[in-house]
């Protein structure tokens, strides 16, 4: 028997669940619990009690502290689930903001107020409001899987204001800056990955994963199927893109075609170079040996590039902007941007980008009037 429901008296009810024998005594062991109400509010509480066990949490409600559930969220969820450049930036909200606040508060007896007080001593240390977001975050996504596997009724962090961190515009990079840049490139072994960020928006992990067999130089299209990320101690990790929308096609120009070609000239003749050291991985950008290039020398590079080009805070990242920005600019339409960069939807792309195209509302308001004005003829 799984557990049941017991009368006890008028309106009181026994709640019994089978946890099975002891593995070190062989002793039978039960959860007893007793509800005031009515029938379906003990049979609710049954089934509450049945889920806990079959997931491996056998403490009784009320007694499961909300640190031993995060903690039990991170692993059970979060790894399996997350990129592990993700997972360790949870691991360490939880472990430094999360735990030290809230850890030993019963999961049932969390409260809003305790979230609210959480964000407030973050900013008190001095940190920023994106910070607080990034914990708002995390809290309630572990707290809507708690829900989920009804070990609470409600979400707390749903009724907490979230923090709301200094929203910067994206500066657009003009066609002059993104010529200062290419040119600034050119002479170093950097040159083709910079060419194909500008001209892709790809983000870096993509840029450093790609692969040529997901490159169609005779058809001018790229496919996106892998991310690389370092990470210290663990080294070069090889994943899908986290999203559906992340795994894309992306059309290439006929001069980032050329340049491709190129590249793979240069490559060939660095493999031949380096002998029975290469180690052929595939990858479009690699070092002189066949390993993938390391952020941190991508960085180094990237800077100095950055300075010769006088865009001394521009960053890597801003190259992928700059390409939507661009695009935009130029009047291709929000949702082939979109898919370009792969955004999970087109609204997105246009939250981020909308300030680069100022005429948009001057020419919504004027598309109005040509249309009405047709109407009445």
């Amino acid at each position: 028997m799984q557990g049941h429901v017991r009368k006890r008296g008028k309106s009181s009810w026994t709640v019994v669940v089978e946890l099975g024998r002891d593995p070190q005594t062989a002793k039978r062991r039960q959860l007893w619990r007793s509800v005031k109400g009515t029938r379906k509010e003990a049979e609710a509480l049954l089934v509450r009690l049945l889920h806990q066990r079959d997931t491996g949490i056998d403490t009784p409600p009320g007694k499961l502290i909300l640190g031993e559930y995060l903690k039990r969220w991170l692993v059970e969820y979060a790894r399996p689930n997350t990129a592990p450049k993700t997972f360790r930036r949870y691991e360490q909200i939880v472990r430094v903001h999360l735990l030290p606040s809230l850890g030993s508060i019963p999961l049932t007896k969390l409260r809003p107020l305790h979230i609210q007080q959480v964000y407030a001593q973050v900013r008190g240390k001095g940190l920023s409001a994106r910070t607080a977001l990034h914990c708002h975050r995390v809290l309630r996504e572990a707290l809507q899987h708690a829900l989920r596997w009804q070990l609470i009724d409600r979400n707390p962090a749903d009724s907490v204001e979230p923090p709301r961190p200094i929203r910067h515009e994206i500066p657009a990079l003009s066609p002059d800056d993104a010529q200062r840049v290419l040119a600034a490139a050119e002479s170093t072994s950097y040159d083709c990955l910079v060419y194909l960020a500008l001209m892709t928006g790809l983000r870096q992990g993509e840029l450093l994963g790609l692969r040529w067999q997901d490159v169609n130089l005779e058809a001018s299209v790229l496919h996106v199927r892998q991310t690389c990320q370092w990470l210290p101690r663990e080294g070069f990790i090889f994943r899908q893109p986290k999203t559906y929308r992340g795994t894309r096609p992306v059309a290439l120009s006929r001069a980032t075609v050329e340049r491709l070609r190129q590249h793979r000239r240069r490559q060939l003749e660095e493999r031949l170079a380096a002998g029975p050291a290469y180690e052929d991985k595939d990858l479009v950008f690699a070092n002189a040996l066949g390993a993938p290039v390391h952020p941190t020398n991508l960085r180094r590079a990237w800077l100095a590039i950055a300075r010769e080009a006088g865009l001394g805070r521009l960053r890597f990242h801003d190259l992928r902007h700059a390409h939507a920005s661009l695009l935009l600019q130029q009047g291709v339409h929000p949702k082939i941007v979109s898919e370009r960069l792969g955004h999970s939807g087109v609204g997105i792309t246009l939250d981020i980008y909308s300030h680069v195209v100022p005429n948009l509302q001057a020419q919504a308001a004027n598309g109005l009037d040509t249309l009405l004005s047709r109407a009445r003829i």
